[in-house]
């Protein structure tokens, strides 16, 4: 009775037990998977935070690229006479040309003069189908208020071309009329689709102007009142568009946790991050998914809190069946005391031992631990730093060239301007613009931080190349009383790589000619090309003192540079383009000066006619 007793005392301690290590179980595992999903969700804000800023710089950068234009056409004085009374037809036609010549080379959509009445007279689509001439724009809030103000600008669906885009408009000089511009963003809108970013812009009411998901443009929010339903109708901002409800419902425990539906996949939780757009009223609004992050984070989660409350659990068993067996012998012990009393002791000052070293060696298992973590820290962080500074330098570096360019030609458009030659100062604006949206381009690749994309290899003319790079340091060498030989390359002949990192390398290679043979008696430089089978080769010498033999292979290494104020990374960048363009850049040098060879892949064919248009709307705007 009292052994059967004993047993189910026994069995009733070891079920509850198990029944409290299997809940300890569950309990940590739940509380892991709770952890480990707040922690993935920290890292995909701070992701999401970076990519943010990133699209809205990009956005933004798109935008001031035409933000000048109006103001620039503003003052042209041949669109001043447009809108005076009874213009002469022959002028109205020659503006229509010109203005469609600046849409193709500036990328605006569409450019049009109206009237103080309110009536387009000309338009670069003035020999479109959907032409501009002749429609009253008159009720449209942009006009109205560049009337009033001097400078408008708004979102809408285009009444003719059933098209949206950003309007923005400049007033005349003596309130004569109103230059406007129209910007749209379907590149932008096709980029963010490739590469797979749920992206949208909002206007201050929360209705959508811009986004990845076509289906989602004009839709809103939060719900939009019938008076402004009535009022955005009457203006025709967005034609017939119900401005209904984005399918993006809040989750309740986080504020930036949204479930997105209404597209071609199932509903799925994101994460929801908005910022303002600098010099508007709109925000840009990013969706990261988070399915795929949380549920893996979670189930590493509940692995890792399993296996450390089954490890401790294991080892509170062990201890606990050793400390029942340490129970049994003692009390054998005792039986026996007389006999193994010393037995006994020399066992236990034993076990002390073993206990001591192996807590001895549980912590500094746990210092090695700690300073490995910390030493892994620190190594990531002068990583970071180190790829952090090297970026900084290369994209300073390269904006210096383009900015020099633009520094010459607005002082030369001054003494333009003073000595009356307004179209050769507005030729000068025109390549400032150019320049400009050169630098624009070089902000865009800081995409390439975080991810280093492979320059593209299309077919671009090499008299394309010749002449962006000339136009950047041909005043330069003017001032100095530099000769430039440079032989026009033949019209059809092109080569594979990437147009303006090409023209970055022999703008690159200009420079430094013109650094080492500036105070040199008689300097020149020279550019030569030669054709060679399925190459090309395209030689920049000079007359300068040449590079020491002991320096030559250091030239295109990093941060290497015998200038006093040089980065020492102009010619490691110009190698790396030209090879990632399949190419390659030498050098040869010697007492009457240096020539550096780019060699690169002839391309069969010349690029096609949307770039032969692109092109020569450049250089006609030039």
């Amino acid at each position: 009775m009292i052994a059967a007793a004993v047993l189910s005392a026994k069995d009733y301690r070891r079920t509850l037990a198990l029944m409290v290590g299997l809940a300890i179980l569950v309990l940590a595992g739940w509380l892991g998977g709770r952890v480990a999903e707040r922690w993935a969700l920290a890292d995909l804000r701070r992701s999401a935070t970076s990519a943010l800023g990133l699209q809205v710089a990009a956005l933004r950068a798109e935008m001031q690229t035409q933000s000048a234009l109006p103001l620039a056409l503003a003052a042209d004085p041949e669109i001043e006479r447009v809108v005076a009374p009874a213009p002469d037809p022959a002028l109205i036609d020659g503006v229509n040309g010109r203005l469609a010549q600046i849409a193709a080379a500036t990328g605006a959509a569409v450019i049009y003069v109206i009237g103080a009445d309110g009536v387009t007279v000309a338009a670069s689509n003035a020999t479109a189908e959907k032409s501009f001439i002749g429609r009253d724009y008159g009720f449209r809030p942009y006009f109205r208020e560049s009337m009033a103000t001097g400078s408008g600008s708004q979102f809408a669906l285009g009444t003719v071309s059933g098209r949206p885009g950003f309007y923005l408009a400049r007033r005349l000089p003596r309130s004569a009329g109103v230059v406007v511009v129209k910007i749209e963003f379907d590149a932008i809108e096709s980029a963010w689709r490739a590469s797979r970013e749920s992206v949208f812009v909002t206007d201050a009411r929360g209705i959508v102007l811009v986004a990845s998901e076509p289906g989602w443009r004009f839709k809103a929010l939060r719900s939009i009142d019938e008076a402004e339903r009535k009022r955005i109708r009457e203006a025709l901002e967005f034609g017939q568009a119900p401005l209904s409800p984005l399918p993006i419902h809040a989750v309740a425990e986080a504020g930036d946790l949204v479930r997105v539906g209404g597209t071609a996949r199932p509903a799925w939780p994101a994460l929801m991050l908005d910022a303002p757009i600098p010099g508007t009223e709109w925000r840009l609004h990013t969706l990261t998914p988070i399915a795929a992050a949380v549920q893996r984070e979670r189930a590493q989660g509940y692995v890792i809190a399993l296996l450390t409350t089954g490890l401790a659990w294991a080892g509170l068993a062990t201890l606990m069946g050793r400390r029942r067996r340490m129970r049994i012998r003692l009390a054998e012990a005792a039986a026996r005391r007389e006999e193994l009393e010393s037995r006994v002791a020399e066992r236990t000052h034993a076990l002390s031992e073993a206990n001591q070293q192996l807590l001895a060696e549980i912590e500094e298992r746990r210092r090695a631990e700690a300073e490995r973590e910390r030493l892994g820290r620190e190594l990531a962080q002068a990583g970071r730093l180190a790829a952090l500074g090297q970026f900084a330098a290369s994209m300073a570096h390269e904006i210096n060239q383009p900015l020099a360019a633009i520094r010459s030609y607005a002082d030369n458009t001054a003494i333009l301007v003073r000595r009356g030659r307004i179209e050769d100062a507005a030729e000068n604006v025109s390549a400032i613009g150019r320049l400009t949206e050169r630098i624009g381009t070089l902000t865009r690749q800081l995409k390439g931080f975080a991810r280093r994309a492979s320059g593209r290899r299309e077919p671009v003319r090499l008299a394309d190349i010749i002449h962006g790079s000339l136009e950047v340091v041909s005043w330069r060498a003017a001032q100095a009383g530099i000769t430039l030989d440079v032989p026009p390359p033949a019209p059809d002949l092109a080569v594979l790589g990437d147009g303006p990192r090409l023209e970055q390398v022999v703008v690159n290679l200009l420079q430094n000619a013109l650094d080492a043979v500036t105070g040199r008696p008689d300097p020149w430089i020279a550019v030569r090309i030669e054709e060679a089978g399925e190459r090309v080769a395209v030689e920049v010498a000079d007359n300068g003192p040449g590079i020491p033999e002991a320096v030559r292979a250091q030239v295109f290494d990093p941060f290497f540079t015998t200038k006093s104020e040089g980065l020492g990374l102009g010619l490691a960048i110009c190698r790396g383009i030209v090879e990632e363009c399949g190419g390659t850049l030498g050098l040869r040098s010697g007492a009457d000066g240096t020539t550096f060879r780019m060699e690169l892949t002839r391309a069969l064919a010349p690029p096609d006619a949307a770039q032969d248009s692109r092109t020569a709307g450049s250089l006609e705007a030039t």
